[in-house]
Order: C-alpha cells, then sequence, then structure tokens
C-alpha cells in the first residue's frame, strides 16, 4: 500500500474498501479438496461373467480421478478394470473394497478406484455399522486426499434398494440423513460427499430429511440408459454434497458414454452398465464439455464456518462501512455507496461462476 500517499482521499478510501471488501472474502487455511475429478458409477454386475468390455470401461474410468463404484460383485471385476485403466493411461492407479453387503441369497460389493498422481487414500475404509438394519446394502466410505494441494474430501457410496417399487426403496432414501451425520462424526472438519446409485430422482419427498443437511448436484437429465438408442430414462444417479459445502464445484452431470464409445445402448447395457457414471470436477479440473451433459451447481452465497472466520468478516465489513460513512461529502458517500453495491454483485457472480 505505499502507493496510497499519492492518492487523494476519495481515491484512497475507494482503494482500501475494495482491498478490505475483497479480502474478507479470501479462503482462511482450509482444506478442502481441489483440481480433481471424481465420479460415481454403477458398472452392472462388475465381475460377473465375461461379458464386460473392460477396454470400454477403462477408456471412461481413465477420464477421472477417483470414482466410486456400485454393484461389483468380485474383487477379480475390479482387479481387471484396475489393470485395463493403468495400460488405457499409461499411470498407476489403486483400490479399495468393501466387504460383500446384501441379503443371504443375494450380495455385492463397493469399491474406489483412483490415479496414484492425483489422489491417496488417508484414512481406513469403513461400511457404515448399520445397528437399526435399515439399509439391505451398507454404505461403503473412506477419505480422500489431493496431491494437488493437500486437501480432503470423504466419499460414501451406497447402492439404495430397488425392491418392488417406490415404497421399497424410501425407508433407506430416508435412513441417509442418519448416515450423513454419522458421516460428519467420523470425518469432522471434512467436506462430506455421498454418491451412488439411489434409485431415487432427487425430487421425491423421500429425501426431505436428508435434504436439511445435503443438496443434490444432478437436477436434470436422467443416468439409467433406456433400450432405445440416445435415450435416458430415470434421473437414479447423483452425488449429494453439503448444503454450504466448501468444495470448489466447477463442473457436474452425466458422462455419456455410448457417446464417447461410439456405442449403441443395446451393446452399451450388455457389454459396460444400464447406467451412466456422474461426475463432478474441482477447482481447475475439467471435463469435455462435447462428451458430457454439463449441469453447474448452484453455490449461493454462505456464512463463515468458524468464529474466528465471524470476527475477521464482521471487522472487515466495520472497516468498509467506516470508510463509506466518514467521506467528506455527499457525494463521495453516494459514489462509495454505489461501489460497495457493485463490489457485492461481482463477489456474487464470482461465487456462482466457480
Amino acid at each position: 500500500m505505499f502507493f496510497l500517499p499519492c492518492l487523494n482521499n476519495q481515491y484512497r478510501t475507494f482503494l482500501l474498501t475494495i482491498f478490505v471488501l475483497f479480502g474478507s472474502f479470501a479462503p482462511i487455511a482450509y482444506a478442502y479438496a481441489s483440481d480433481i475429478i471424481f465420479a460415481s458409477w454403477n458398472i452392472q454386475h462388475l465381475g460377473h461373467g465375461d461379458h464386460k468390455k473392460y477396454t470400454g470401461l477403462a477408456a471412461i474410468a481413465g477420464k477421472v480421478d477417483l470414482l466410486a463404484i456400485q454393484e461389483v460383485m468380485t474383487e477379480d471385476g475390479v482387479l481387471r478394470l484396475k489393470k485395463a485403466v493403468e495400460k488405457h493411461t499409461d499411470e498407476q492407479w489403486s483400490y479399495l473394497i468393501s466387504h460383500p453387503v446384501g441379503t443371504k441369497s443375494y450380495k455385492e460389493m463397493y469399491a474406489f478406484l483412483w490415479r496414484n498422481s492425483a489422489v491417496e487414500s488417508v484414512q481406513s475404509h469403513k461400511v457404515y455399522p448399520d445397528k437399526g438394519d435399515r439399509f439391505i446394502r451398507e454404505p461403503f466410505s473412506a477419505k480422500f486426499r489431493s496431491k494437488h494441494d493437500g486437501s480432503e474430501l470423504a466419499v460414501g457410496t451406497i447402492h439404495i434398494l430397488y425392491g418392488q417399487g417406490v415404497k421399497d426403496r424410501t425407508p433407506e432414501i430416508q435412513a441417509l440423513a442418519d448416515y450423513w451425520r454419522w458421516m460428519q462424526k467420523t470425518y469432522p472438519s471434512t467436506s462430506i460427499v455421498v454418491a451412488g446409485d439411489f434409485n431415487m430422482p432427487p425430487t421425491h419427498e423421500a429425501w426431505s430429511a436428508l435434504k436439511r443437511y445435503a443438496k443434490p448436484l444432478i437436477t436434470e437429465g436422467a443416468s439409467t440408459l433406456s433400450e432405445k438408442n440416445g435415450q435416458y430414462a430415470n434421473l437414479y444417479d447423483n452425488i449429494w454434497v453439503d448444503r454450504d459445502t466448501k468444495l470448489k464445484i466447477s463442473q457436474a452431470g452425466i458422462i455419456s458414454f455410448p457417446k464417447i464409445l461410439k456405442l449403441n445402448h443395446k451393446d452399451s447395457r450388455k457389454h459396460m452398465s444400464d447406467h451412466a457414471p456422474v461426475y463432478m470436477t474441482l477447482g481447475n479440473a475439467k471435463l469435455d464439455e462435447s462428451v458430457v451433459t454439463i449441469i453447474t451447481p448452484d453455490t449461493g452465497f454462505s456464512l463463515p464456518d468458524t468464529p474466528e472466520e465471524v470476527i475477521s468478516l464482521i471487522l472487515a465489513l466495520m472497516i468498509a462501512l467506516l470508510a463509506i460513512f466518514t467521506a467528506k461529502n455527499k457525494t463521495r458517500r453516494q459514489k462509495l455507496m454505489m461501489a460497495w453495491k457493485e463490489i457485492q454483485k461481482t463477489a456474487k457472480k464470482q461465487k456462482r461462476s466457480k
């Protein structure tokens, strides 16, 4: 600020106001994952039979840095996918897999697969201790760190019961609120993400309990492949984040893998999956917009989370207001008030564009 004495009082006050305001909105020692691409994919019956095209699966999985997988039937299926992705990307990948969950007659597993150069696992993985036995397939979670900047996120993944209809799915959807609270306690001071195949669109009233804590990133389009080429049936797959998430989400949407691989829906459903992956990009990470459905999340302004941030923001606002109302004449005050409003508009636009 060595140049301030060279300016007259009007411009000095204006520049100090801008400096204080924008300084108060700067990040304050938070560690939330950035510059990675996360996706969730129900890869129908992964590891069951020999009909899967692992080269095709790898071409899609290789576009992201961290992938949550539902409907895993065998660990061999995950190993084959890992090897195929490593060959496709010429990079090392790692994976975690849950123990089998489900009924006595039918069980599945969950898995996480990640690019070693971008992500690392930092906390032991857990299957949700479902004391009330509310889930047929209990969710699976783990904590990850971005190698780009050391920031972190905790990810839970789930495959909700399909059953005979919405009535069978509703209790599990409602129980996700308890799971979210468990995630918050298990991974304190960490951004929470719950992703998977929910077998329920995010507009259904069954989500009301979870919506007190979280919001869906995908609110338009559909993720399940119909039998007719180019058409999708239901928005069952999604990614849920904290309502006031600190994740810097730049994109979210559905990856149109039949378009990428030039497959018709019949072959896609047979050799790949009847679900398309859903994804979000964090920080500066990007996906090719020509092969995805882009849904820009609603990132409204959120209040500070810690007492230190609250105090910092209050002090900054008090100083800025003091600078405005101590201007020497009415014309200057009016100009500074207009500048204040423009600053607020700019801050909101920047927030929405992230």
